[in-house]
């Protein structure tokens, strides 16, 4: 089986296809609100009664649980709400300066192949980072994107972005987080990712005081780059 560095990672949709609608909500966003609003989006696209989706949002303070989250890595239960995403993954922090960006897109028109999407979730958040000079990689045993810090020793790597996804008759949601400048104590209530031995860091803790608006222009254009055009549309 190829390693992800090796495969084709742009994941464009059948000729003809409209472009993906962009949509960025204000303030913060309710997170069971969010998931009802993911659930209803992706059974249309399903039934091809809407389009496909990137919907930009920022969480108040809370913790959520995939399906592979185990209960010894939540290790301050009472500190933020806590609430079962439904998602592949483990336990991971939302919160405020972190910009999660929920995927609904429709597999089917694109490549039925899960590997490849993951590949390509990894490859639009390297590219993102990567025009902040920020060099992000993958690895194989960890989902998500990582940098070294040499600064905290010869080995240390910290986890700036996170991706957990869900597919429902081949359309995705939920979707992946990036740390712009969340509060990083916050992760300490859980095991990110059930991975103990790395820390979390984030744009702004690498010393680029970037702009939450200033990382969404980045984001759509790297993500245009590998899954194709979008239109901005009111969230």
């Amino acid at each position: 089986m190829a390693a992800r560095d090796e495969i084709e990672t742009r994941f464009l949709p059948a000729a003809g296809s409209p472009p993906v609608e962009w949509a960025i909500s204000e303030g913060f966003t309710d997170y069971p609100a969010a998931l009802a609003v993911m659930e209803a989006r992706a059974a249309a696209i399903a039934a091809g009664e809407a389009a496909e989706r990137v919907w930009l949002v920022e969480h108040p303070p809370l913790y959520t649980a995939g399906t592979s989250a185990k209960a010894a890595d939540l290790t301050d239960p009472q500190r933020f709400p806590v609430f079962e995403a439904g998602r592949g993954g483990q336990y991971t922090y939302h919160g405020p300066g972190q910009r999660v960006a929920y995927v609904m897109l429709d597999l089917g028109r694109r490549r039925r192949d899960l590997r490849v999407f993951i590949a390509s979730l990894e490859a639009w958040l390297i590219d993102t980072l990567w025009q902040f000079h920020v060099r992000g990689e993958r690895r194989e045993d960890r989902v998500g994107v990582w940098v070294r810090r040499p600064d905290k020793g010869v080995d240390a790597e910290e986890k700036i972005a996170a991706i957990g996804i869900r597919v429902r008759r081949w359309v995705s949601f939920h979707g992946i987080s990036l740390n712009v400048e969340p509060d990083l104590s916050h992760f300490g209530g859980i095991v990110p990712c059930g991975v103990a031995d790395h820390g979390v860091t984030s744009l702004v803790d690498l010393g680029l005081p970037v702009t939450m608006p200033e990382v969404d222009s980045v984001l759509r254009a790297s993500f245009e780059r590998i899954f194709g055009e979008t239109v901005a549309v009111p969230a």
